[in-house]
């Protein structure tokens, strides 16, 4: 799914959007991604949990799915929202995910339902990140 648009405060209501449709009954902790990419266009995903616990999806790989196939390869920012006191960093793994498509200065805006913000980068989330330059040619 894309939608477009081109500021931070609609990239954080497009993850608040989405995190309506998360699919949490067994943690109930509902997280909402949206991605915007290079061309402009938003994806979306939200994270979707599974009986057998490890198997589920985050919020932030199902938006990278989503851009994937949507033809875009790069994340120019990034929202993520879930409920809490404090807005939640996305997970190692989806860390690493992000930067895979990212640039070390790629703003990520983590936010919760009730308004609180916080502004980094995915490299301070993230440093000195394995990246495809350590791998042999």
């Amino acid at each position: 799914m894309s939608l477009s648009g081109t500021d931070d405060e609609s990239l954080i209501a497009a993850a608040a959007a989405v995190r309506l449709q998360a699919y949490a009954p067994y943690s109930r902790f509902a997280v909402g991604a949206a991605i915007r990419a290079e061309d402009g266009r938003v994806y979306v995903g939200a994270n979707v949990e599974n009986a057998s616990y490890p198997e589920g999806i985050c919020a932030e790989a199902a938006a990278i799915a989503a851009m994937i196939a949507g033809g875009a390869r790069r994340i120019e920012a990034m929202a993520v929202v879930a409920a809490g006191a404090q807005p939640v960093p996305p997970c190692g793994g989806c860390r690493q995910r992000i930067a895979e498509f990212a640039a070390a200065g790629t703003p990520i805006h983590l936010a919760t339902v009730d308004g609180a913000r916080r502004h980094v980068t995915i490299g301070a989330l993230l440093p000195f990140s394995f990246g495809a330059a350590h791998l042999p040619e």
